[in-house]
């Protein structure tokens, strides 16, 4: 038998059938649970003086209501364990700062990630590795280079150095997401003026190429992006539909989780144009399952 919906379900439901009662459509239920047949329910109901039509149509709508497909679970998605607003969270071998945090969209922003050495060793391992900055194409699959993203990247293969395995296990632990669900971290560089515009990092289920994107891990539902500088001028991390900006701070970072496909996430987001100095992130895409 279906799992029952909660009972504010059915209080609803009698709004739906005018002259019943929450009351009314609750004794149905638990009737035709017990196996009480439809004859001798109505009679029933006429017999304590319920009228004919609203005794058939509270029947009607309670027996669709028992038939309707049990609610599907949310889907699990990354996220730190914030239940007794800590203003710090263990990883393992240092505690990361819970600096802000919104339920909607989800975005936290975390500091003390990485300490000024690790965010050195990384962007001196990815610097000799640099190439100009390409995206998926969703309507093939494969990657081009994207005049809205005029940074230069690299990526790191999981576990590559010890800086990357250490900051792979951190975020496993704080985002409380499997290491192995994780794509391999990429390392950008943004020069005077360089800007990632608007988007979103899921990928477009209507588009051709996602079939075969989402083969080797699933959909993408979570992003962290971890700042190894500090820019002079410029460069925040901009949510335009949350109205929020995030600037960027050296081992600091923010994270933000999408569980649908969808532009109700509400996050659309972009990498600011860096105004003065220079800006290196790294970027972890999590997906729903391995990824391989």
């Amino acid at each position: 038998m279906p799992e029952r919906a909660a009972p504010t379900t059915l209080e609803s439901l009698s709004a739906m059938v005018p002259g019943s009662t929450p009351d009314l459509l609750r004794w149905l239920d638990q009737q035709l649970q017990a196996g009480q047949k439809e004859a001798t329910l109505l009679q029933s109901l006429r017999d304590t003086g319920w009228s004919d039509a609203v005794a058939r149509q509270a029947f009607a709508q309670v027996v669709r209501w028992r038939s309707a497909p049990a609610p599907q679970a949310a889907p699990p998605i990354p996220e730190p364990d914030l239940r007794r607003s800590p203003t710090d969270i263990d990883v393992g071998d240092r505690a990361v700062h819970v600096l802000m945090a919104l339920e909607h969209p989800r975005i936290v922003l975390f500091g003390n990630l990485l300490s000024a050495d690790e965010c050195d060793a990384i962007v001196a391992a990815a610097r000799p590795q640099m190439a100009r900055s390409r995206t998926v194409e969703t309507r093939t699959g494969s990657e081009e280079i994207n005049a809205d993203r005029t940074s230069q990247g690299m990526f790191f293969v999981r576990g590559q150095t010890p800086e990357v395995a250490r900051l792979e296990a951190r975020l496993a632990k704080l985002l409380q997401w499997p290491l192995e669900n994780g794509e391999g971290l990429q390392v950008l560089h943004y020069g005077p003026g360089a800007e990632y515009k608007p988007h979103h990092d899921y990928f477009d289920p209507a588009e051709p190429g996602t079939a075969t994107i989402v083969r080797r891990g699933g959909q993408r539902v979570g992003t962290i992006v971890i700042y190894l500088n500090d820019p002079e001028e410029g460069g925040g991390t901009s949510f335009p539909e949350a109205r929020l900006r995030i600037q960027p701070r050296k081992g600091n970072a923010v994270f933000f989780s999408y569980a649908q496909p969808q532009a109700h996430t509400l996050t659309l987001h972009g990498g600011d144009p860096v105004l003065r100095g220079e800006k290196w992130i790294a970027t972890k895409w999590l997906r729903e399952r391995e990824f391989h």
